[in-house]
């Protein structure tokens, strides 16, 4: 099962990479040194990077795992090991050594501002991951 945030969602989180990123490379092709056609090279690279994994973020829920895909990191953690799921929301599991971890779901954090139809996604989103996490879904 995958849990994603709205196409909207999706496209504004990719934006956030692409427009910043499309403006180093005009930057780049401006530039006169090399240092700066490098900097901005690499500048391109990584808002590559942040609207790939912008567009991405979300959660898979499948055999017994739950993949939680967020800006910077992916994290996978075996069902049985989750011990919550929070309402911010984060999910509240064990590691193997016995360390207690939190890791947030940045994809379906809410906002007041936000359109009716993306809240009402997060907030089905939420409910489908805390059904899951109790083993009550697919």
């Amino acid at each position: 099962m995958e849990l994603r945030p709205t196409a909207v969602n999706r496209a504004a989180n990719a934006g956030l990479g692409l427009v910043p990123g499309v403006l180093a490379c005009v930057e780049g092709v401006r530039a006169t040194g090399a240092a700066d056609r490098a900097t901005a090279g690499v500048i391109a690279a990584l808002c590559a990077v942040i609207a790939v994994r912008g567009y991405r973020v979300g959660v898979r829920c499948a055999a017994g795992r739950l993949t939680v895909r967020g800006w910077l990191w992916t994290r996978t953690i075996e069902r049985d090991r989750i011990t919550a799921v929070t309402g911010f929301p984060a999910v509240r599991w064990t590691a193997p050594s016995g360390r207690r971890r939190w890791t947030p779901v940045g994809a379906f954090v809410g906002n007041e501002g936000e359109l009716a139809g993306v809240r009402r996604r997060k907030r089905d989103n939420r409910a489908a991951l805390r059904r899951w996490a109790a083993g009550k879904g697919a």
